[in-house]
């Protein structure tokens, strides 16, 4: 199916004139202020994992494959890789650590994902866009110290390291965007 390169985003997986298939890690519009629009869109080769940059003409075709977006559930991680089950027909999935990549910290028994699958192979990984997650370890707050002052470093419960609001403390419960671990705010649990 031919689209447009503007309305790609990251997960699609589009073919390129090589015949391969690529999936998106960044999509980018670009406008200059002389000059054509143009779409920049980093990408992974799926046969191999081979990383590549490509520039488009917003307006220019682009074949997008099919490919089907599913619920799965988490189960555990091993040598193999992670594997997820699809809760509807209880087949399970084994994705390889490469498409997990940065998410894996984030990886919880029995969470819920979005897998994009292309012919019975996993390209992407869609997690939840926010967690809730425990501080383990940040520095104490300092007294006089006021809320519009800068963030501290903290370490969550998965390992992952955030800056947070001087007022957080160990043990406390907050929301994080899974895309880039930042902070959102404080647990209401």
């Amino acid at each position: 199916m031919k689209v447009i390169a503007s309305s790609l985003r990251k997960g699609n997986v589009v073919e390129a004139e090589d015949g391969r298939l690529y999936v998106i890690l960044t999509a980018e519009n670009i406008h200059p202020g002389k000059g054509t629009p143009v779409t920049q869109l980093d990408m992974r080769r799926i046969s191999d994992g081979v990383k590549v940059s490509e520039r488009y003409r917003t307006t220019e075709q682009v074949e997008r494959a099919f490919v089907e977006d599913m619920d799965h559930t988490f189960l555990y991680s091993d040598g193999d890789g992670f594997h997820f089950m699809n809760p509807e027909s209880y087949e399970q999935i084994a994705v390889p650590a490469d498409v997990v990549g940065d998410y894996a910290p984030y990886l919880q028994e029995g969470m819920k994902v979005q897998l994009s699958i292309y012919n019975g192979l996993a390209l992407s990984l869609e997690l939840p866009q926010r967690m809730t997650l425990e501080v383990v370890e940040t520095e104490p707050a300092m007294k006089g110290q006021t809320a519009s002052s800068s963030y501290k470093p903290a370490i969550l419960s998965n390992g992952v390291r955030t800056n947070v609001p001087p007022h957080i403390g160990v043990g406390t419960r907050i929301v994080i965007l899974t895309e880039d671990a930042s902070y959102v705010e404080r647990a209401k649990d």
